[in-house]
């Protein structure tokens, strides 16, 4: 192993059964060349370096080494002569971050894999994805191994499809609760808008990574044969497949709610804001009648009740009667 070796982790199986782990670097190509044993190699966050090591161990394809460490590739699998590349997007999801803070609540994390015809090579742009979880599924099903590559393919994009899955979940959780929001009279408006804002925000990176893995899905499944993958993991692609679809379905219809949230809110405000303005107009009309009537009995000229007690009353009666009369009519109106 070389000076890497935090970063790299390795594994054989013969028959489904673990003969070799963290083996010598240079063993690679070794065990990828014997007929009766399958491989995988894990390369965290490496630098340049590591990555020529081990294209001129493998023999690998220039532009699929450089769109390994390429920080923006989209999600695609490429076939070349003798591996196929994947380059696929898993999804971290932040349950307890604030909905409405600048960071969100997902994060996105690049995976590429060379695909050998008995042999995995998985290279992970950062430790935040667990490989464990990856590892623990191949575990979990150890009948799976004895069909090959295709069944560590599976284990790795099925483990990447499901984290897709938890993210569409909590942004339908997180838009659940912002239609619950935008009816709260209580809720502040600003809070709600930053909140929808980082909601479609998370929904646009997703959709970035969720949708192209229909094309990544089907592209395998035309180069299985290719790394001998055998008709019994059909049943499980297919499966694999269902889910991508569900997933990307899920996120269109996402796209349709976090839309209709924005025109809701615009739409409340202007309701919020023609209430306040009826509201502002009835208590005008209220008020500007003591102001008339007291405006009329100030007048410096003899009329009706100038300079007498029943001229005062009669004042007072004119504007509790109207303005009682303006209160009572503008709320049967629910202007007030």
């Amino acid at each position: 192993m070389n000076d890497d070796d935090a970063t790299v982790r390795s594994r054989v199986w013969r028959n489904g059964r673990v003969v070799a782990e963290d083996f010598d670097f240079a063993r690679i190509s070794d065990y990828l060349e014997e007929t009766d044993t399958l491989t995988w190699v894990d390369v965290c966050d490496p630098d340049h370096r590591l990555l020529q090591q081990l294209a001129g161990e493998l023999v690998l394809e220039p532009l699929a080494v450089e769109d390994a460490i390429a920080h923006s590739e989209r999600a695609k699998a490429t076939r070349y002569a003798s591996h196929t590349f994947i380059t696929v997007y898993a999804v971290q999801v932040h349950s307890g971050a604030d909905l409405s803070g600048p960071e969100g609540r997902l994060s996105v994390r690049k995976v590429s894999a060379f695909v050998f015809p008995r042999g995995l090579i998985t290279v992970r742009s950062s430790p935040d994805f667990d490989i464990e979880e990856v590892v623990a599924r191949w575990d979990d099903n150890p009948d799976l191994l004895k069909y090959g590559v295709g069944a560590l393919v599976h284990g790795l994009l099925d483990t990447i499809v499901d984290g897709h899955f938890d993210a569409v979940q909590l942004l339908d959780d997180a838009m659940e609760e912002l239609e619950d929001r935008l009816f709260d009279d209580q809720a502040l408006n600003g809070e709600v808008q930053r909140a929808t804002y980082q909601v479609r925000k998370d929904l646009v990176e997703l959709r970035r990574v969720v949708l192209p893995m229909r094309e990544v899905v089907n592209a395998v499944l035309r180069h299985r044969k290719d790394f001998n993958s055998p008709t019994e993991l059909d049943p499980w692609y297919d499966d694999l497949y269902d889910h991508v679809l569900r997933a990307s379905e899920w996120t269109e219809s996402l796209r349709d709610m976090v839309t209709a949230i924005f025109e809701t809110n615009l739409s409340l405000q202007d309701a919020r804001l023609n209430n306040v303005m009826k509201k502002l107009t009835a208590w005008a009309a209220i008020i500007a009648v003591p102001t008339a009537v007291t405006g009329y009995f100030g007048q410096n000229i003899p009329y009706p009740g100038f300079a007498k007690e029943w001229g005062f009353a009669l004042s007072v009666a004119a504007i509790l009667i109207i303005g009682v009369g303006l209160y009572i009519t503008f709320k049967r109106k629910n202007w007030i």
